[in-house]
């Protein structure tokens, strides 16, 4: 009784490996797609190339001129520069060359003429009973007051001074000033030209106005005067 079982149980499985291979057959071969895909890999192989590509592409002529970007940022930007001027100096006055000693003074000069006859009333009596008579200018820049006071003396080239009734017996003389020395309480100019005057009351006239004016310009209490580098006496004498 057990092995007809058995031998049924056989039939059975026999036939049912029967029918399913009569459904699905015999397996198929691989497709012609599959058998590509082994060459796929020699292609995906190939992947190297498209990454030479890609390391032609990563390593374009850009990074020279990123290189030289540092280069450009190294230079300072013109905004670098100040944006204000330098700070400018204090002006420094400017003032003419003066002697050691003599600052720059603004005043009036003391010149003086003559009243002829006043016989000493209106000022010091000199000569033929005349006076000197002290007159002022008005402000004038100096360093050395001597030297534009005895100038605008030589200068004036008018006998009479104004309305005043003083008069100039130097207008008629060319004179030129060549310096001064101030020696203690006494003044020493020297002086270079020729004398032209109009008589002998005249040389007291001259004489007194020169030193006069050349004692208020420097304070000094005498004053020696010299033509061509002669004495003033000396030199009127001749008149």
């Amino acid at each position: 009784m057990t092995r007809p079982r058995h031998t049924a149980l056989s039939v059975l499985g026999l036939s049912g490996l029967l029918l399913l291979t009569g459904c699905f057959g015999p397996p198929s071969p691989s497709p012609t797609s599959s058998s590509a895909a082994p060459s796929a890999s020699p292609t995906t192989s190939a992947t190297p190339s498209t990454t030479a590509t890609g390391t032609a592409t990563a390593t374009p002529t850009s990074p020279p001129s990123t290189s030289a970007a540092p280069t450009t940022a190294a230079a300072p930007p013109p905004s670098s520069a100040p944006a204000g001027p330098p700070p400018t100096q204090e002006p420094q006055p400017t003032q003419e060359p003066q002697p050691t000693g003599l600052p720059e003074q603004t005043g009036p000069l003391t010149i003086y003429y003559v009243a002829v006859d006043d016989n000493g009333v209106s000022g010091p009596r000199i000569g033929c009973g005349d006076s000197l008579v002290a007159t002022t200018t008005g402000p004038v820049r100096f360093t050395d007051q001597v030297r534009p006071s005895v100038e605008t003396l030589l200068a004036n080239k008018k006998r009479d001074v104004g309305m005043s009734g003083l008069i100039n017996v130097l207008y008629q003389s060319s004179l030129t000033y060549l310096g001064g020395e101030l020696n203690g309480s006494t003044i020493s100019i020297w002086l270079s030209g020729q004398f032209m005057l109009g008589g002998v009351c005249d040389i007291p006239r001259a004489k007194a106005q020169l030193e006069y004016t050349a004692m208020a310009a420097s304070g000094a209490t005498s004053a020696l005067v010299y033509v061509n580098g002669r004495p003033i006496d000396e030199v009127l004498s001749l008149k």
